[in-house]
């Protein structure tokens, strides 16, 4: 266990220096920089601000001090953002993101995992019919129509809950319904498919024949080995959700990191986009180790080498 732990760690730090590194390179060779779309801005203003950044170094020499601040810790200063640190930039936004996003995990799991499980044991039914339809639409329907649609029916038509921002428990309820509306769908599917085959397996039988009750058959042994994929699934989807979907904090103008980023790549702040993205990848790395772990846990016949 010891070793395999360590071994993941390893690959882990090799995937985020892979993605820092193709992500620095991928940003300078894009055509233009930060400084570009600016106004009325001088060539001798300009040449002072690439200097103070050390935009006019040479590309590997950039390369390296950025990977020396990150070996540190610095995500480095915000090209846009005059007297702001990348690090505190993501340190003031992520926890709003983590908020919503680990509210709409919380509600993904709580409305997909039962749902999965009832159109399993419903198999053939109205009810699994039903819930095969919802779950498709959740699926098939992007994210932005469900902010749209939520937003004009129950905020604009309705007027039940407000549009914009955080300030109340309210606020909360669009933004969660529509960044849960999607896993809430796939783990239901997952859910469904992974039930229907874990029922059908010779240990359910026989225990049925033992006479065991339904419920622990279903409880103790159905869902503990159906529920492997979702934990599969949770790891990147937790990390795609704490971060907020990028599409909804913009639509309900909510302060999180989605809306940062979003703006950092309009305005080519260089500095916060690798930050950004490099803060992604680990904590998306971070998430799918913790699900081998719990995999282990679950299942302790799964060997892990």
């Amino acid at each position: 266990m010891a070793k395999y732990i360590i071994k993941r760690l390893l690959l882990a730090v090799i995937t985020v220096f892979v993605v820092a590194t193709l992500t620095f390179f991928l940003m300078n060779a894009v055509p233009g920089g930060p400084y570009e779309a600016e106004k009325s801005i001088s060539p001798t203003a300009k040449a002072a601000l690439e200097a103070k950044f050390g935009l006019d170094q040479p590309l590997f020499k950039q390369y390296l001090t950025y990977l020396k601040n990150i070996l540190h810790g610095d995500f480095g200063p915000s090209l846009k953002q005059r007297g702001r640190n990348v690090n505190d930039i993501i340190m003031t936004k992520f926890p709003v993101s983590a908020k919503i996003g680990g509210i709409s995990v919380a509600v993904a799991l709580i409305v997909g995992i039962p749902l999965g499980c009832i159109s399993a044991l419903n198999r053939g039914k109205a009810s699994d019919s039903t819930i095969i339809v919802l779950a498709t639409i959740g699926i098939a329907v992007p994210s932005f129509v469900v902010c749209s649609l939520s937003m004009y029916l129950f905020g604009v038509k309705l007027r039940w809950l407000p549009t914009v921002g955080l300030t109340t428990w309210k606020n909360y309820i669009m933004p969660v319904f529509a960044l849960s509306f999607y896993p809430s769908a796939y783990i239901t599917r997952l859910m469904r498919s992974s039930m229907l085959d874990v029922l059908g397996q010779d240990y359910m039988r026989t225990a049925r024949a033992k006479g065991v009750s339904q419920f622990v058959s279903l409880f103790k042994h159905a869902l503990r080995n159906a529920i492997l994929p979702i934990v599969t699934y949770v790891g990147p989807m937790m990390a795609y959700t704490l971060t907020g979907s990028f599409i909804i904090e913009k639509v309900f103008t909510i302060p999180g990191l989605g809306g940062e980023f979003v703006s950092s790549i309009q305005n080519r702040d260089y500095m916060m986009i690798m930050g950004t993205t490099i803060f992604l990848a680990t904590l998306m790395v971070f998430m799918t180790f913790i699900v081998d772990i719990v995999y282990k846990i679950i299942d302790p016949r799964i060997n892990l080498k």
